[in-house]
């Protein structure tokens, strides 16, 4: 099979930050001894669709409060065929439009998806609009207004893939046996034990207040949310589970906050690079730092610490 990515574009995915990202991956999964992996935010699914590919796991559950993305896993899971035909409609219509053409065309699709709620478990209609609108509009954002409206605009690409078939039949392969839920985060906890690696993607923690981005739903995520977040984490903590979270470094804009090291005080924090994709200037667009807190030491700490240790056994 070939190497699967994520079938959509999402703000704060981390495709281009697995490599770093496999570093911090417990040991136990790499062994075999994790048995379950759940993903309480799974966005866009790039960790996921990583471990899925790597190694054995006999579970694998994936929660997100947005109703229409889970809609789409489970229609790419389940009906797959069916969605391709859909978007392939969609593509043949809308690359040939000249750009006037194609706005019409968006905004057309946008009105439709605006008009009605999921309401069906699985809707394979409702999932070629969101997969549509998301390759078409402007950065590939998905942002929804407080009335629950997608409101981004048209973006301006040339020739935009909307259906790659290939990658969604080879995705609902690889995500035949994974349980998609929709629902909010806490809704994970009676899955995990200590045979479980869980990875928490939250909505960011803005670095100042014009750059927050957590608009995926209709609700905010603040910083009352972020310390519930990390009660849960402790919760979690002390079931055994194996525990790793991403978010923002706050001391990319000031070096004197520690909002997370207070939050999650006693566990590691670790630091990875990361290239800040969406920002409406381009000047934005740069290298920075960001956390990935875990409840265990990175392997290659750990592995030099045992190394040391044999060395001087050795040595004595």
């Amino acid at each position: 099979m070939d190497t699967v990515k994520p079938f959509v574009k999402w703000a704060g995915g981390k495709n281009s930050l697995i490599p770093q990202i496999t570093k911090y991956y417990p040991l136990e999964l790499k062994n075999g001894s994790i048995e379950r992996y759940v993903e309480p935010f799974v966005g866009g699914g790039a960790v996921l669709i990583d471990i899925l590919q790597k190694y054995n796991v006999k579970e694998a559950y994936a929660f997100d409060i947005n109703k229409d993305l889970i809609n789409c896993y489970n229609v790419i899971k389940n009906n797959v065929e069916a969605l391709i035909q859909e978007l392939n409609k969609k593509e043949k219509i809308f690359l040939v439009l000249d750009n006037d053409d194609r706005q019409k065309y968006f905004y057309n699709i946008r009105a439709e998806y605006n008009s009605y709620t999921l309401e069906k478990t699985i809707d394979i209609k409702r999932a070629s609009e969101f997969i549509f609108l998301n390759r078409t509009c402007f950065n590939g954002l998905y942002r929804v207004n407080k009335d629950g409206k997608f409101n981004v605009p048209c973006g301006k690409y040339k020739n935009p893939t909307i259906c790659d078939s290939s990658n969604l039949r080879n995705l609902s392969e690889l995500i035949k046996n994974v349980i998609f839920k929709y629902g909010d985060y806490k809704k994970s906890s009676k899955l995990v034990n200590q045979n479980t690696f869980v990875y928490f993607d939250p909505p960011y923690r803005p670095l100042s207040v014009t750059s927050g981005f957590t608009s995926y739903t209709k609700e905010d995520f603040n910083d009352d949310n972020q310390k519930e977040l990390a009660k849960y984490y402790n919760e979690l903590n002390m079931k055994n589970a194996k525990l790793m979270l991403s978010n923002s470094n706050p001391k990319n804009a000031n070096k004197d906050d520690n909002f997370f090291e207070e939050i999650y005080k006693g566990f590691f924090i670790n630091e990875v690079s990361a290239k800040r994709m969406i920002n409406a200037d381009a000047k934005g667009r740069g290298e920075i730092s960001e956390l990935l807190i875990t409840n265990y030491e990175e392997q290659e700490k750990w592995n030099s610490q045992i190394t040391s240790i044999i060395k001087t056994v050795a040595l004595t």
